[in-house]
C-alpha cells in the first residue's frame, strides 16, 4: 500500500497494520511525516481498525507520543480503534509512565492484536 522509509502499511482483511521500520523515531521531520501518513488513514480513508506494530522500535520522542494521542482522538471521532502491539520492555515503561495504558489496547504481538478485531491469520 503506502511505503516510506519509516513505516510500512498493509491490510489484513479490514484491519490496517502499520509497521515501524526504524529503531528510533526521534527526528521531528520524520515524526511529522509519520503523523501525516497515520492521520491520512483515518481522515481520508476512514480506516477504523488500526494496529501499530512497534516490534522494531527501541526509542521514540515525546512528539511521536503526541502523534499517537492525536491518532487515537481521530480514530475515536469515527468510532475506530487503535491497538498497539509488540512493545519492547523499555517502551512499555514509557507508555505506562505516560499513562498510555489508559488510552490504548496493548497486545504482545500482531496475531493477538488482530484477534482483538476478530481476525485470525490462520487459513
Amino acid at each position: 500500500m503506502a511505503r516510506s522509509s519509516s513505516i510500512l502499511i498493509h491490510l489484513i482483511r479490514d484491519v490496517t497494520v502499520v509497521n515501524f521500520n526504524k529503531p528510533s523515531i526521534l527526528d521531528m521531520a520524520e515524526v511529522q511525516q509519520i503523523g501525516e501518513q497515520l492521520f491520512e488513514l483515518v481522515d481520508n480513508q476512514a480506516r477504523k481498525k488500526i494496529i501499530l506494530d512497534f516490534s522494531k522500535v527501541k526509542s521514540l520522542s515525546s512528539s511521536a507520543l503526541g502523534v499517537l494521542i492525536t491518532l487515537r482522538h481521530k480514530a475515536d471521532a469515527i468510532k475506530g480503534k487503535v491497538v498497539v502491539c509488540s512493545l519492547r520492555k523499555e517502551l512499555q515503561r514509557v507508555f505506562k509512565i505516560s499513562r498510555f495504558d489508559k488510552l490504548f489496547t496493548f497486545c504482545d504481538d500482531e496475531e493477538q492484536a488482530l484477534a482483538t478485531f476478530g481476525v485470525t491469520t490462520a487459513g
